[in-house]
């Protein structure tokens, strides 16, 4: 991340409709982010995490990709991506996530990636699953919207 993406990520951090498929539930300042974003070394052994923005042919961007939850021992880390509304459902999500999996395999030399993902969420569920990843558990109750548990699947893919 670039300290121009700062607008950017401000935006898709604070957007409360995205809060309850990740961790996050709390909104961010833009003090906090410009903090994280300067003190981010991008490197994943350091800080067990790596974002990057996603760009289209036009070097917009378009949305951002995170490894997380990296874990050296086991050779695994989570996945994790949002593609700005405007630019879904154009292929953006695939050809990321195949990226990420490259990135993944040949630089990292990860074993495994893995995502949870909201039951309900079909797009994500369906853009895991044309990539073959496999559903490895149903988490009950996983997911908290401010009033409501949901569940969330665990999708992994072995390297």
């Amino acid at each position: 991340m670039e300290p121009e993406d700062l607008e950017l990520l401000y935006r898709i951090e604070n957007d409360t409709t995205l809060w309850n498929v990740g961790a996050t539930n709390v909104p961010y300042s833009r003090y906090a982010l410009h903090d994280f974003i300067a003190n981010s070394s991008s490197d994943i052994y350091r800080d067990r995490q790596v974002r990057l923005m996603i760009e289209n042919a036009e070097h917009e961007t378009i949305g951002i990709v995170d490894v997380v939850n990296f874990d050296p021992q086991h050779i695994r880390a989570e996945i994790g991506i949002v593609i700005l509304g405007a630019y879904r459902n154009k292929g953006y999500g695939i050809r990321t996530l195949s990226q990420i999996e490259d990135y993944a395999r040949n630089v990292l030399h990860l074993h495994q990636i893995y995502a949870i993902i909201g039951a309900s969420n079909a797009v994500s569920i369906r853009l895991f699953n044309s990539l073959h990843y496999e559903q490895s558990a149903r988490l009950r109750d996983w997911l908290f919207d401010g009033k409501t548990f949901h569940d969330a699947l665990l999708v992994q893919k072995l390297l």
